[in-house]
């Protein structure tokens, strides 16, 4: 919690000090913080929120990151044999 706030603080004080618009990333830290907060977790449970928070919607950006997003997606989709090669196909072409 004490980590989490000392971050915000300096991702506020360096906002502050620059005069720039907070970045995509800061603004989900913001928006995922207010939850946990919301949520009153506290520890491994607010960690773990965080984490998970943080990479929702993230967009794979190597093909390895491609690769293993689109793995777990299909995984989630019990998909199996050739629905599951064509949706691998059409996930990794994706930008």
């Amino acid at each position: 919690m004490k980590l989490m706030s000392a971050l915000l603080l300096a991702t506020g004080l360096l906002l502050s000090q620059t005069g720039h618009a907070a970045t995509a990333q800061q603004d989900k830290m913001a928006t995922c913080n207010k939850e946990a907060s919301a949520k009153s977790l506290k520890g491994d449970e607010r960690k773990t929120f965080m984490s998970t928070c943080l990479k929702k919607d993230a967009k794979p950006t190597s093909q390895q990151d491609k690769m293993g997003y689109c793995n777990k997606e299909a995984g989630a989709k019990n998909l199996k044999g050739d629905e599951r090669k064509a949706f691998m196909s059409d996930c990794l072409k994706k930008k």
